[in-house]
């Protein structure tokens, strides 16, 4: 099967190659105007055609294009953690800054990720590009790519819903970029995202000053842009991660491919069978054995291999840089009722409150949320240069349908 596939990526691929971030995007737009009369628009993306969206997609969608950047119930903080700068937008509605955004942006923010414990959460999170010398990389069209994408394959590895949005370039540099830098500078934040904001900085006061300037701002100069969206879950050790225990690059994509769903997928041997020697072979690794226990549950072994298909698919497609570490789940019970398999999210801490039908099984289900180092053909696609579709016994027949639609119509 991989031999099949993978004229059909590196064709997908070789298309995509040539397509650059700007703001002539199309789709259901909202207007809103910035304190300094700059027009600002948040553009709900046309659909791909032959995707299916489900209404939470729908439903996100429209609700990040309703959010007003400079309400009174909003309060913006530059995101000073992991490697990329961003901007994470609160809801302070209620709670102790009710309603005081500058008290908030000015006190609550250099908290970091504790901020929002302060407010009424987490509306959305902003992502900009940012490929300059000594930060990481990211680019604001690839999480777009990959929502839309992985709808019209119909992968279930949840995927966040996201959306086009532009800012007034000058009320980013008061407002967010210029905090960045002083925050950034007095806490335990990475070299990377220090680096990062003093980019964005330097951009914001003159557009010129980043290349390539259309990547990063409106044609008119007057507004940043970037992608608005919100991820859940938690990340996975190296049950699925795997070890990276070979550092960063090559080595530890290679690891990647050492756990159990992983060994499984390229074991020749029917289902069952291939889940068992994909255990036995990845428990031989001491670290793995203690993230994932000597007994894991054969079913989610299932589940992740589904899931891995589907990750790895996108990702070679996308030319994915970064994906390894950057895999979270969200804990689900599975049972079976009618013939029919339900579910229903798992409570994250404490005893469920409702009764649990026979035979339910606790199953991590994986969110794919960091997906902004991809669509560039300047990254390191990983999942090509490690062979990562190679020799694949198994795969999701649906998926497979989807691509082969998808190299159809292409």
């Amino acid at each position: 099967m991989p031999r099949q596939l993978l004229p059909t990526a590196a064709l997908l691929l070789a298309l995509a190659a040539p397509a650059l971030a700007n703001d002539d995007v199309l789709g259901t737009e909202t207007l809103f105007t910035s304190p300094n009369g700059i027009s600002e628009r948040c553009v709900r993306i046309a659909p791909m055609p032959g995707a299916s969206y489900s209404k939470d997609d729908l439903g996100a969608e429209e609700a990040f294009c309703a959010i007003d950047l400079y309400a009174p119930s909003v309060a913006l903080c530059p995101k000073t953690w992991s490697t990329s700068p961003g901007m994470i937008i609160h809801d302070i509605s209620s709670g102790a800054y009710q309603n005081d955004r500058r008290a908030f942006e000015t006190r609550a923010c250099p908290e970091g990720k504790d901020a929002k414990s302060l407010g009424a959460g987490e509306l959305a999170k902003f992502k900009p590009t940012m490929n300059a010398q000594g930060t990481s990389g990211t680019f604001s069209a690839s999480p777009l790519l990959y929502y839309h994408l992985s709808r019209f394959l119909g992968a279930d590895i949840g995927v966040p819903p996201a959306v086009w949005r532009g800012m007034d370039r000058q009320q980013h540099l008061t407002e967010v970029a210029r905090p960045g830098v002083a925050i950034s500078g007095h806490s335990h934040s990475s070299d990377m995202n220090r680096a990062g904001w003093q980019v964005l900085v330097k951009a914001d006061q003159t557009p010129d000053a980043y290349s390539p300037t259309d990547d990063l701002f409106t044609a008119d100069r007057t507004a940043l842009y970037g992608v608005m969206l919100r991820s859940k879950g938690n990340r996975y050790s190296s049950e699925f991660n795997g070890t990276r225990a070979s550092g960063w690059g090559e080595g530890q994509n290679l690891d990647f491919q050492a756990t159990a769903p992983y060994l499984a997928l390229r074991s020749p041997k029917p289902l069952a069978e291939a889940v068992t020697e994909g255990i036995a072979q990845s428990l031989k690794d001491p670290q793995i054995r203690r993230d994932m226990g000597d007994a894991p549950d054969p079913r989610q072994i299932v589940y992740w291999m589904t899931d891995l298909t589907q990750i790895v698919l996108l990702d070679f497609i996308l030319s994915q840089q970064d994906r390894i570490g950057n895999i979270d789940y969200v804990e689900h019970w599975y049972w079976v009722e009618n013939g029919a398999v339900k579910s229903r999210k798992a409570v994250s801490h404490g005893d469920e409150t409702d009764p649990l039908p026979p035979g339910a099984v606790r199953i991590k289900r994986t969110h794919l949320n960091d997906n902004d180092a991809g669509g560039r053909v300047e990254y390191a696609n990983f999942a090509k240069k490690t062979g990562m579709l190679d020799d694949l016994f198994h795969f999701p027949a649906p998926t497979y349908r989807q691509l082969m639609a998808l190299e159809a119509d292409l």
